[in-house]
C-alpha cells in the first residue's frame, strides 16, 4: 500500500479552514488552513461544460444565491454565484491547485456524478494535478469506480474509498429506482473496494466496528467536529478530517 504520512499524522482541514467569514471550499478557506499548516480536503465535480471545480453538494442553492444543480451551470455562469453571502465564488480546481500552490498535502474527493466514468474524471483530474510536481495528495470517493480507475492511472498516488453506515434514500442514488438494491450493497462494495485501496475514509460516529478494526489500511474518521471527539475516535482510526475547531 502507498499511504502518505499526512494521512496518519495531520489532522485535515474539512473543505478548508472555513468560518462564518470564510465559506466552505473557498479560496479564503484554503489559504487559512495552508496559512496553518493544515492538509486540505475538498470536493472536485464538472461543470456544465466539462470544467472542473471545487464545491461539495450536487445543487448550488445550500451555499450560494442560486439555484439548481451545478452540472446545469457552465463555469461562465457559475463563476457569477457567490458563496454564503460572501464576496467569495466557486473556484476552479486549477485555482485552488494555485491557492495551495504545494504549501499542504491536499486530500481530493470526486463527487459522484451520474453518466461520469472513472476513467473520464481520473483523467481531467490528473491533467490539472499534473502541472504542479511537488504536489502531495491522495484520492477519494464514494463511487468506486473513482479511485479504482484513478488508482489505475496514477499508482504511485494514495486512493481510498468514503464510506459510511447509515439509512439511505432514494436520493442519495440519484432517484435510481433500483435504489434499495443499492443501498444493500453500498457497504459491502465500499468495503471490498477499500481491500484493494490504500486507505478507507469513514464516517466517525461509525467507529468503532469489527469491519473497521480489521481494515488493513490507513483509517480516517469524518466529519470530526470536536476536540473531544476527536480523541474519541483517535482510540480506533489513524487520522481525522476535522472542522469548527482546531486540533
Amino acid at each position: 500500500m502507498n499511504i502518505p504520512a499526512f494521512l496518519k499524522t495531520r489532522p485535515i482541514a474539512h473543505r478548508g479552514l472555513h468560518d462564518e467569514t470564510r465559506p466552505e471550499n473557498s479560496l479564503a478557506a484554503f489559504e487559512a488552513a495552508a496559512a496553518c499548516g493544515y492538509p486540505v480536503e475538498t470536493d472536485v465535480r464538472f461543470t456544465k461544460d466539462k470544467r472542473l471545480v471545487v464545491f461539495h453538494d450536487d445543487t448550488v442553492d445550500r451555499m450560494t444565491d442560486g439555484s439548481g444543480a451545478v452540472s446545469a451551470f457552465p463555469y461562465d455562469a457559475l463563476k457569477e454565484l457567490r458563496l454564503a453571502g460572501t464576496g467569495e465564488r466557486i473556484p476552479l480546481f486549477s485555482e485552488f491547485l494555485e491557492t495551495i500552490a504545494g504549501r499542504v498535502p491536499l486530500l481530493l474527493e470526486i463527487k459522484d456524478m451520474p453518466h461520469v466514468t472513472g476513467e473520464e474524471i481520473a483523467r481531467a483530474v490528473h491533467e490539472e494535478t499534473a502541472r504542479f510536481p511537488a504536489l502531495e495528495y491522495a484520492v477519494q470517493s464514494f463511487q468506486p469506480a473513482y479511485p479504482k480507475a484513478y488508482k489505475k492511472l496514477c499508482p504511485d498516488i494514495a486512493c481510498g474509498m468514503l464510506g459510511i453506515d447509515k439509512q439511505y434514500t432514494k436520493e442519495d442514488f440519484h432517484g435510481s429506482l433500483l435504489w434499495r438494491v443499492k443501498a444493500k450493497l453500498l457497504p459491502v462494495v465500499c468495503m471490498q473496494a477499500a481491500k484493494k485501496l490504500d486507505f478507507l475514509s469513514y464516517f466517525c460516529e461509525n467507529y468503532p466496528s469489527k469491519k473497521l478494526a480489521a481494515y488493513r489500511g490507513a483509517k480516517l474518521a469524518w466529519t470530526v467536529r470536536s476536540a473531544e471527539e476527536m480523541a474519541r475516535v483517535m482510540q480506533y482510526a489513524d487520522n481525522v478530517i476535522f472542522e469548527g475547531f482546531r486540533p
